[in-house]
Formats: C-alpha cells, sequence, structure tokens
C-alpha cells in the first residue's frame, strides 16, 4: 500500500521558503493531471478579459488541486484522502477557488445523479458563490451546453450525468446531511456559531460513509474570536494532522505562522505577510494592507485584533477589546499546567473560596484561591456548573459549554439543587483539610447554598461571607489585575476560564470601573466573578488554619 500520511513535519521552513505546504503524496497521475487541467482551463467570469484558472491561480493553490483529485482511485473507486482542511486569510480568492473546485469536481463526476453541494455562511456570500459558479459555465460554450443552471434554486445541473450542485446559506438554509458527493464549507468558524453545527458536520461526514469516492473541504479564515464548537475541534485536528500527531485521510494545508513568530505583534512585519497571504499581488493588494493596519491601530485592541485575525490568520486572544478587563491581557502567562484543585489545598496555608451565579440563565462559578505556604503566590482553580435548559436558553453558546463540559471544568445538571449540594461538597472537601478561611458570596439568592454549608459544618459570619458587588468590587478587581501583571495569581489554565475573562468588560463609575453581568451583556463571566469574590477573601490576608494536608491525615479530598 502506497503511503497517505498527510503530515507535514516541515511545514515552518516550507512556510518560511514559500515553498508549497502539501507533502509529497502517491498521487494517481490521470487523475491529478485530468483535475488540474480542468481547473486550469476554467475561466474566472468577474474578470477582465475572462482569464483562465490556470494564469489567475497562484503556484500555491496547484498542488491543493492536485491532491482533492488525484487521490481519487480510479480501480477501487475510492477517495484515499476524503477531507480537506484550507486555512486562508481574506481576499486569497477563497470563494472563487471554492466555486472553480466544485465545477471541476461536477465535470470530473462520472457517478449518475451525483449530489454536490457548496455551504457558504451568509445569503450574500451564497449568491456570490453561486454567481461566481454560474460565470465559470455561462462564459465557456462548451460548458454552457453540458449543464443547466436554475437561478432560483442556486443549482447547476449536468444534463447527461443529472448530477447537481448546489449552493445553500448556513444562515438561512436548512444545511442537513443527505448523498452528497462532495460537499465545500466556507467558513467553518461561522457554522460553528449554529447550536447544531456539530450535528450538522456528523451529518455531513455521514454521507462519506456510503460515499469511499467523495470528500469534504473546508476552506476558512481565522475566527473573528477565540475559537470556538466545531471551528476550534476542527482546526485543533488538523493541526495535528499536520504535525504528526494524529493520522487520518485528512490533508491540511494552513497558512498561519508559527506562534514564536505571530506573537507579540510579529505579524505585522512585512517581511511575514507573502507567506500567509499566497495571493499577495494577485487578490491581495498589499498598500490595502498597509493602509487597513494603519486604520486598526488607531481604531484600537478590538479593531487590530480582527484585522490580524481575517487578514493574517493570527488566532484572537484575551484582550480583544479597548473595554477588555486589563487583567486579561496577562492572563495567559499566568497559566499552570495541570493545577488541581487538589494540588493547590496541598501546598496552601490558607484557603479561600468564592461562589456567584446559579440562575436557570446563568452558570453557578466556584472559584477557589490557595496561598502558597513557600513562595506566597496565590492559585487558583474554577469550577462551574449549568442547569440543562440553558443549552436551549442561550443555544449560540451551546457548543462552548459541551466543550467545557469535556474538558471537566463544567458540569451540566438536571437540577440546581445538584450544584449548590455540590457546591458545599467542595467546600466541606476543602474545610476538612484544615486549610478554608471563609467562602464569599454575592449576598443575594444564595440561601440554598449557605444552608447546604450549615448542613457540613461551615457556618457563621466569619465563615459565610457577603461580598458587596458593584462599585464596592473595584479594589477587589484591581489586586487580581496587579497581582497577574506581577505573576503572583496563578491558574490552571483552563479553556473556560480563558473564555470567561475574554467575555469580561470593564465599565467606568464615577472614580470607579466594574466588571459585572450588565457590563458583559449575554456572555458568560460568573466564574470570573466567583474567583473575584474570593480573592476579595484572600485580600484581607486571613491567618494560616495550620491545617494538615488530606495525603498525611486522610482525608479524601474531592478531584474534579
Amino acid at each position: 500500500m502506497a503511503d497517505w500520511n498527510t503530515a507535514c513535519l516541515d511545514w515552518e521552513r516550507r512556510l518560511l521558503e514559500g515553498r508549497s505546504l502539501v507533502p509529497e503524496l502517491p498521487l494517481f497521475e490521470d487523475q491529478r493531471a485530468r483535475g488540474l487541467r480542468i481547473f486550469k482551463r476554467l475561466r474566472v467570469p468577474d474578470m477582465r478579459g475572462l482569464p483562465m484558472m490556470g494564469d489567475v491561480a497562484g503556484p500555491w493553490l496547484f498542488p491543493i488541486v492536485e491532491a482533492i483529485f488525484g487521490s481519487y482511485d480510479p480501480i477501487l473507486q475510492r477517495r484515499m484522502i476524503q477531507e480537506f482542511f484550507l486555512l486562508m486569510p481574506k481576499k486569497n480568492g477563497k470563494t472563487s477557488t471554492g466555486a472553480s473546485i466544485m465545477v471541476d469536481a461536477l465535470i470530473i463526476n462520472n457517478r449518475p445523479e451525483g449530489e454536490f453541494v457548496l455551504i457558504a455562511p451568509t445569503k450574500e456570500i451564497a449568491g456570490i458563490a453561486f454567481k461566481q459558479a454560474r460565470g465559470t459555465i455561462k462564459v465557456d460554450p462548451e460548458l454552457d451546453k453540458l449543464f443547466q443552471v436554475q437561478d432560483h434554486l442556486k443549482t447547476i445541473t449536468h444534463r447527461r450525468m443529472g448530477s447537481t450542485l448546489q449552493v445553500k446559506a448556513a444562515d438561512t438554509d436548512v444545511i442537513t446531511g443527505g448523498k452528497q458527493v462532495g460537499t465545500l464549507i466556507d467558513e467553518l468558524h461561522v457554522l460553528a456559531s449554529k447550536s447544531n453545527a456539530a450535528d450538522i458536520l456528523v451529518e455531513l461526514r455521514g454521507a462519506l460513509a456510503a460515499r469511499p469516492d467523495g470528500f469534504l473541504i473546508i476552506i476558512t479564515t481565522q475566527s473573528k474570536a477565540p475559537p470556538r464548537g466545531v471551528f476550534k475541534s476542527e482546526l485543533q485536528k488538523a493541526r495535528d494532522v499536520r504535525d504528526g500527531k494524529l493520522q487520518l485521510p485528512l490533508l491540511p494545508v494552513l497558512y498561519e505562522l508559527p506562534l514564536h513568530l505571530a506573537k507579540d505583534d510579529g505579524w505585522k512585519k512585512r517581511t511575514f505577510w507573502p507567506l500567509v497571504n499566497p495571493n499577495l499581488g494577485r487578490s491581495v493588494d498589499e498598500a490595502f494592507l498597509e493602509r487597513e493596519l494603519v486604520s486598526a491601530v488607531s481604531e484600537g485592541k478590538a479593531q487590530l485584533a480582527l484585522f490580524a485575525s481575517q487578514h493574517f490568520n493570527v488566532e484572537i486572544g484575551l484582550a480583544l477589546s479597548a473595554d477588555a478587563w486589563p487583567g486579561a491581557e496577562f492572563w495567559e502567562q499566568n497559566a499552570e499546567a495541570g493545577l488541581t484543585l487538589a494540588e493547590i489545598v496541598e501546598r496552601s496555608d490558607v484557603v479561600t473560596m468564592g461562589v456567584d451565579g446559579g440562575g436557570l440563565d446563568d452558570l453557578l462559578g466556584v472559584g477557589v484561591v490557595g496561598r502558597d505556604k513557600e513562595t506566597r503566590k496565590w492559585l487558583s482553580w474554577c469550577h462551574a456548573f449549568a442547569h440543562n435548559s440553558v443549552l436551549e436558553r442561550r443555544k449560540g453558546e451551546a457548543s462552548n459549554l459541551r466543550d467545557f463540559e469535556a474538558d471537566g471544568d463544567l458540569e451540566i445538571v438536571k437540577r440546581m439543587s445538584e450544584a449548590f449540594e455540590s457546591v458545599a461538597d467542595i467546600a466541606e472537601e476543602i474545610d476538612q483539610a484544615g486549610v478554608l478561611a471563609s467562602v464569599g458570596l454575592d449576598p443575594y439568592g444564595v440561601a440554598e447554598i449557605v444552608e447546604a454549608m450549615k448542613l457540613r459544618g461551615i457556618e457563621g459570619d466569619d465563615r459565610i461571607v457577603g461580598v458587596s458587588q458593584g462599585y464596592k468590587l473595584t479594589g477587589t478587581i484591581k489586586m487580581a489585575e496587579v497581582k497577574l501583571a506581577d505573576g503572583n495569581l496563578r491558574h490552571c489554565g483552563a479553556p473556560m476560564m480563558a473564555w470567561c475573562v475574554g467575555n469580561a468588560k470593564v465599565e467606568p463609575k464615577g472614580n470607579a470601573i466594574v466588571v459585572t453581568k450588565q457590563a458583559s451583556g449575554s456572555a458568560k463571566i460568573d466564574p470570573l466573578m466567583a474567583l473575584f469574590n474570593a480573592v476579595a477573601l484572600m485580600s484581607q490576608n486571613p491567618e494560616p488554619l495550620g491545617g494538615r494536608s488530606v495525603y498525611e491525615d486522610g482525608h479524601n479530598l474531592l478531584v474534579i
């Protein structure tokens, strides 16, 4: 058997040298040559002179086209690479490339009544994609005879084979699985915002089970926000295949700078621009990028992050806008991978705990802060609970919540009383270790949690403390910022908390600034607010309680 391993372990060197990111593959020569020949002969309908793709497309694109069509085994009638993930910035010809590839596939297809579908992110982009495919057919007399175009259905039909290419919009059309021979998804990160995006992708992949000759192509830019849902998982899978960590019949072609070059605004260096914009000088104008960069810098962090993500495939981090919580800038650098609740209790001479939220439309957040016995640094751990109805109430966040559940940082419960009991269990376990100083809560709506803690022997005004919210929390918020900036507030690096920190927005109130749920809108920040409550108590410098490690006294600390 030929080696169809699609890993590209030298991708960084290839990228820096301007070489193809497609590794050497044992392609079927006749299929490779035919697919590329037809692709190059397709005309571009919206350019003066109607040039052929072979004349205007960059040479970087041709190896991708060769891999798509050259991986088909005509004897076994099986495609050896069934999935393709292409990450490229805006204006690099995604829409025209996608339309031309699908027209090429429709021409080459030998399966009667074969179905092909191109899924665009919006109705407007679907119209552009269909217009591109339609124009490619209409400007070529031979193709115009071969295909019937139905504008109202956004469908192109092969007159002899009966095969079809249909263009659909992810934001308006019903997207379900079917019997597609080939599917192309444009801008996966937009599809990922749909609450049922994971189900859609499962259905689209299901078509490949009965179509070994089929393919699924994803062409996308980087997300305009921190990656989430199916976009996050598909991007990571593509990176893992590229890096040799995972072997699948998937070809990843990712035009992104290595992290060590992209960070600290390294992407602004013009020498890197053609590396991640392979169509620079063709469909991408360098002068345009220069103007837009100047404009984005003047408009602030939010616009600069958006510009970097869309034009240079820089993955957005946490500090996304001018009203972002200042501590977000330092959050990522304070992560201690693998830091657990058990380790915090083991290393700390005293621990405080905060709780926030708990309504049906909220998360119930838990924040724990321990003071390291040796370094005096503050060690933090957070957890959250959600009522299962929030998946319907907040469909746009459902994929995020499912991701956090899979990470083990969030529990979805059928009754909030289960969550209240679990919160009290966490407090009890820390208390039994002899290091719990106090638990801080928003004074409103916490009666059930207070009662659950009382049943576990945690009671009294010195143990259960109401933490004033709003502007009165300003000092606590600023202390958390300073601790993060100085590297003295460490955390476990949970994706859920990165999300919450990214959601946090500040709002001026007189001489104070506040981080509130109102300022942050519908975005969830409850676990962060719980952490602030724990920080408020730790800032009072509680005395060490003299507790022994749970590993010394035999208690079994809850590990989540």
